[in-house]
């Protein structure tokens, strides 16, 4: 079963300039595949496939040497997601994709979590820190099996972190016999026994 949980994220200056970046490089991925795409489209009445984009990404990335600053899982799922956006698109679900613009109020980029049988994962927690591809260990509030992430910015400037577990389990709070009771609108707080 797949859980996902939000958590207040508090990057330092440079770990945010790296994020700032990420999502930009996210938003030019998408924004320029989006443009292709309808060429595409209007031109031969097919779309860009899924493996043509990663053939045109690879390129793009010698040709505009800042996509490698980013981590790449971030422009993979970039592409992913513009490519459920048009199956959505066609099966009728949602309008077509648009142009994504940096003034949007909430931006955000996705980072897959890679594991491999000979090396440790590509995102880990530690305590309140979790480690992220490129950006390294950035302070958080806490388990299971990372699957992806979800880094957002919104225009007030507040950074937060989705993440998306397999297995994942809410810390329980442990019963309790007493009954609590909460004025709301107040500061009074009463504990009955």
């Amino acid at each position: 079963m797949h859980k996902a949980f939000s958590y207040r994220l508090r990057p330092i200056k440079a770990q945010a300039m790296l994020i700032h970046k990420s999502i930009g490089c996210s938003r030019f991925v998408f924004n320029h595949f989006l443009g292709e795409w309808n060429n595409m489209y209007q031109e031969t009445g097919k779309g860009l496939t899924y493996s043509t984009c990663s053939r045109v990404l690879t390129e793009k990335k010698r040709e505009f040497v800042w996509l490698k600053e980013v981590d790449s899982t971030s422009l993979q799922n970039t592409r992913k997601h513009l490519a459920d956006a048009f199956q959505r698109f066609f099966q009728k679900q949602n309008d077509a994709p648009r142009f994504k613009s940096r003034k949007n109020q909430v931006q955000a980029y996705t980072s897959q979590c890679s594991y491999s049988k000979n090396s440790r994962p590509t995102i880990e927690i530690d305590r309140n820190k979790i480690k992220l591809p490129k950006l390294g260990w950035v302070k958080f509030v806490p388990s299971g099996r990372i699957l992806s992430t979800t880094i957002r910015r919104t225009s007030s400037g507040k950074y937060s972190i989705s993440i998306l577990c397999e297995g994942c389990y809410l810390r329980s709070i442990p019963a309790r016999k007493e009954a609590i009771g909460i004025v709301l609108r107040t500061e009074i707080f009463f504990h009955f026994r």
